[in-house]
């Protein structure tokens, strides 16, 4: 998968699977199947470090996890996320984040919103780093949003939305991530659009999808957001395991001869 890979899916009507992992040994096993690139998310800072929103994680973190997902998937399409103002401290900075995702491992990179960042997206693409953007629930604006809410419901945002849209593809962006908007709206943006749109609760008539791995897996059974559908038991499986292995070091059938040195 490449870049130009992303603009051929579009074009011959192929959807794009991305899945959302942080660390060598699940890329490894995203790796041995036919997804066809990872995110490596900042929701690292709720999903693995067990805080309430993205807003936790710096540059090095972000850093840390892509290399351990490259390590894990050397050959696939990785794409690396700015985390929370790394993009917004002028420009000196933001090549230098971004160099950071890229010498980690990454492909290209991706930041959140569009106002105030489309002259940054140019630089950033002009420099030869690929720039995936991303609309509407940006969970690095949560605050502004007054929490995880659903975006572009009104007529008037809606077109605001596309608008942006529009200019993240003239910047250079060479797709976007859509999140949480309404499907009618989220079609509305794909069709115009010449760059593939990869939704996240953005309904099915977009380029692509994207769900983090330990939502679909279900190893979470505290999170139930509406679009993330559950292909896995997870979390009832690896209890059982648990128990499982609880009980047969108690009873003492683990380990056994053939388990043992001699």
């Amino acid at each position: 998968m490449t870049v130009l890979d992303f603009l051929t899916k579009k074009k011959d009507r192929r959807p794009i699977s991305m899945v959302t992992c942080y660390d060598s040994w699940s890329a490894a096993l995203i790796g041995r199947t036919d997804i066809d690139c990872v995110l490596v998310g900042d929701s690292v800072s709720m999903t693995l470090y067990g805080h309430d929103n993205t807003l936790n994680v710096d540059v090095a973190t972000m850093a840390a996890h892509t290399a351990a997902v490259r390590r894990g998937l050397p050959e696939g399409f990785i794409i690396g996320d700015m985390p929370f103002l790394s993009y917004r401290k002028g420009l000196e900075d933001t090549m230098s984040n971004a160099g950071a995702l890229m010498q980690a491992g990454a492909n290209a990179i991706k930041l959140e919103g569009a106002d105030g960042n489309i002259d940054i997206i140019r630089h950033i693409v002009g420099s030869g780093i690929p720039v995936m953007g991303h609309l509407g629930l940006t969970p690095q604006s949560v605050h502004r949003f007054g929490g995880f809410r659903v975006q572009a419901r009104s007529e008037e945002a809606a077109l605001r939305l596309k608008d942006q849209a529009l200019a993240l593809q003239e910047a250079g962006c060479f797709s976007i991530v859509l999140e949480a908007v309404p499907a009618s709206v989220a079609a509305s943006v794909t069709s115009r659009l010449e760059i593939p749109v990869i939704g996240i609760g953005a309904g099915p008539e977009v380029d692509g999808q994207v769900l983090v791995l330990q939502d679909l897996l279900g190893l979470n059974p505290d999170f139930n957001p509406k679009f993330a559908r559950r292909f896995l038991d997870g979390a009832g499986l690896i209890v059982d395991a648990l128990q499982a292995y609880h009980r047969d070091v108690g009873d003492r059938s683990f380990p056994t001869a053939q388990e043992s040195y001699r």
